[in-house]
């Protein structure tokens, strides 16, 4: 008989109502006072957060685009400064051309001039040397019929 008066049993009476009542008062006071402003701050947290991420997101795709004007800008240039050189060399290579064809005609001209004044000068010494051929045979044969 002992355990039975010391053993506890739970019988469902008035207060049970009320303690339900308190812990559901108490629920919604922690939930307004400590569980709301704790939701909240998490919430702004999680907004700020993911806003930086797609705050990040925006600058990598900026970037992105970016480096992909910087690259294209960078092969354009390259082929206009190649085109550049292909035309530098071409009109150098034109020029050479040319004044190698200038000299070649200047030197063909100046060949021909000192050949046709060689051809004068030799004609002239000829005639002059026929002069003298004949003066000198005829001395010759001045002499040779003196004696």
């Amino acid at each position: 008989m002992f355990l039975a008066e010391t053993s506890i049993q739970l019988v469902p009476d008035g207060t049970l109502l009320l303690h339900l009542l308190l812990v559901v008062v108490m629920v919604a006071v922690v939930n307004r006072t400590l569980l709301r402003p704790i939701n909240k701050i998490l919430e702004e947290r999680d907004k700020h957060i993911l806003g930086r991420v797609d705050e990040a997101k925006e600058m990598l795709k900026t970037r992105e685009e970016h480096l992909a004007e910087y690259t294209s800008a960078l092969k354009q240039a390259r082929s206009e400064g190649y085109q550049l050189l292909e035309r530098e060399r071409t009109q150098a290579v034109k020029e050479k051309d040319e004044k190698v064809r200038a000299f070649k005609e200047e030197s063909a001209r100046r060949i021909s001039e000192e050949l046709n004044t060689t051809l004068e000068q030799e004609q002239k010494l000829r005639g002059e040397l026929e002069g003298q051929a004949e003066q000198l045979s005829a001395m010759i044969t001045a002499q040779i019929l003196r004696r």
